[in-house]
């Protein structure tokens, strides 16, 4: 049970390349942004320069369960850069964003990622992506189960949110009976796993080298998915089908201390509802996945609820509730399988509507199989025009060795980060 809110190069290369290429986005964000250049340019082109950079301060509340990882601090530092251009009236556009990430502690998460460089051509009723992006899908709050496409940055956080950027064409159709998707995946990015050094892992550690995989394509598999979307009064509607490779690997150990990742082929079925219903928001995720290892169904369901105005103020209040499921039920220790098998999520979300863009968001989440839980504060407020402070609060608790949590239960940290947007 969890609570989240919210190669073709080796692995040195691509570290000194994506170093590299933010170097050289800085240096044309300066160049473009200059008015001497852009007055040289074609009338109807347009570019955009944004970027953010943060620093980032973990305190862990308790010594490491295991004795190669850090103590109690870990700091880092990372900048995002999005370099936009758009012509032809806005009907074309590229987009560069580059991203990389010192961290003092943990050598595996430094590193580094496109997370966009992709090409966009819009029509009237079609539209065509092209390049490396991100695709996100899913409704739900403390889980995605739909969300397939991009593959996982485990160093940014353990909680799943953060994507690497996956290389695709798209097509996207309209239609009066919805939006459908094709993707064509000619790519595969490895899951990024903390390493000896890092926190908020299992006992052993993923090596990034022993990898191997279902399709002797490996890397170089095509994968394919086809979406279709849909709104209908109040209800917002979505399905797909998924058929390549697995974004999750099977671990297993290689080694005393170390696990070996194992790529399977998968087809999955995904759906997704969102209906708005007054001041109600129910939310649906299920999937049904087929590998030929295993084959099961899961979902996330709940609601939020929102009382506008709270004490006559302008604060709004999200009161929410959720449950995970998996068909696969109680997985031991080192068994591949979900941590949210059966799982109750309350949260409640406040919106201060202030200059400062305040924002807090708090919740908990109870493992109905076992003893464990987790919490989590998340606080957000823009100083000045340029600077946003986060507070992150989280707390892991599980007395239960055979329970998948138990491994992150000395894990307990407040984070501290300070971005600076210019």
């Amino acid at each position: 049970m969890s609570l989240s809110f919210k190669k073709s190069l080796n692995k040195s290369s691509s570290k000194k390349l994506t170093g590299s290429l933010i170097g050289m986005a800085v240096g044309a964000s300066l160049l473009l942004s200059n008015p001497l250049f852009a007055s040289e340019g074609a009338s109807d082109v347009e570019f955009e320069a944004s970027s953010n950079l943060a620093i980032e301060q973990r305190y862990f509340f308790k010594e490491a369960l295991y004795p190669e990882q850090l103590s109690h601090s870990q700091t880092s530092l990372s900048i995002e850069t999005e370099l936009y251009w758009q012509w032809n009236g806005g009907n074309d556009s590229i987009i560069f964003t580059p991203f990389y990430r010192v961290d003092s502690q943990d050598s595996q998460r430094t590193h580094g990622d496109i997370r966009e460089l992709a090409y966009v051509h819009a029509s009237d009723d079609w539209e065509l992506r092209v390049g490396f992006r991100k695709e996100f899908w899913g409704v739900t709050e403390f889980q995605h189960l739909v969300d397939v496409i991009n593959q996982t940055d485990g160093v940014e956080d353990f909680d799943g949110e953060d994507k690497l950027g996956q290389q695709m064409v798209n097509l996207s159709v309209v239609n009066d009976w919805g939006i459908v998707d094709v993707f064509l995946l000619p790519g595969f990015r490895e899951r990024t796993y903390a390493g000896a050094e890092g926190r908020l892992r299992g006992p052993l550690v993923v090596d990034e080298e022993n990898v191997s995989y279902e399709s002797s394509a490996g890397q170089q598999h095509l994968d394919v998915a086809l979406r279709w979307a849909h709104s209908v009064g109040d209800f917002d509607l979505g399905a797909y089908w998924f058929h390549g490779t697995n974004r999750e690997a099977y671990l297993t150990p290689a080694t005393q201390n170390t696990l070996q990742q194992y790529y399977a082929q998968m087809d999955q079925l995904g759906v997704d509802v969102q209906a708005t219903l007054g001041d109600w928001l129910w939310k649906f995720e299920g999937i049904h996945r087929s590998t030929s290892l295993e084959d099961f169904w899961a979902t996330q369901a709940g609601f939020e609820y929102s009382f506008i105005g709270v004490f006559e103020s302008n604060i709004d209040l999200g009161l929410l509730m959720e449950h995970s499921w998996d068909s696969r039920g109680e997985v031991a220790l080192g068994a591949q399988g979900s941590l949210m098998q059966n799982d109750l999520f309350l949260g409640a979300r406040l919106a201060f509507n202030d200059m400062q863009s305040s924002e807090l968001l708090m919740g908990i989440g109870s493992d109905l199989d076992h003893n464990a839980f987790s919490f989590l504060i998340e606080a957000n407020r823009r100083f000045g025009d340029n600077v946003i402070v986060s507070v992150d609060v989280r707390l892991l608790q599980s007395n239960d060795e055979n329970d998948l949590l138990y491994t992150l239960s000395n894990d307990d940290h407040a984070q501290l980060s300070l971005a600076l947007y210019f």
